[in-house]
């Protein structure tokens, strides 16, 4: 169990490391993406132990800014995976075996 303190130290952490990763992910820098998954990793062990009713309002606030970063990040790997996918396609002659369109056009249409 967590103090608030704690809580908000954490979050101020993870903050930081998602902002890390997507500047990361930005320079295709493969040591920090796989650095800040591994600091992801041992900070949602931190918060794994803090209970609902323990996030006070500005924790709640963090707790989006950093779903959020989260979800902007992931998005990010994806285009980027897409982009590698569509590439070694095109060396190989080969048609994507699997070609799910990307749902990213609802991310900039939401307010």
């Amino acid at each position: 169990m967590m103090n608030s303190s704690e809580l908000r130290e954490t979050l101020r952490q993870m903050l930081a490391v998602l902002q890390a990763e997507r500047q990361a992910l930005a320079e295709l820098n493969l040591d920090a993406i796989l650095g800040t998954a591994d600091d992801k990793e041992a900070l949602c062990g931190r918060l794994g132990q803090t209970r609902p009713d323990e996030v006070d309002e500005e924790c709640r606030g963090m707790l989006d800014a950093a779903q959020r970063l989260n979800e902007i990040n992931r998005q990010v790997r994806n285009l980027i995976s897409a982009n590698v996918t569509a590439r070694l396609n095109a060396l190989a002659g080969m048609p994507a075996l699997y070609n799910a369109a990307p749902a990213y056009s609802y991310a900039t249409a939401r307010k």
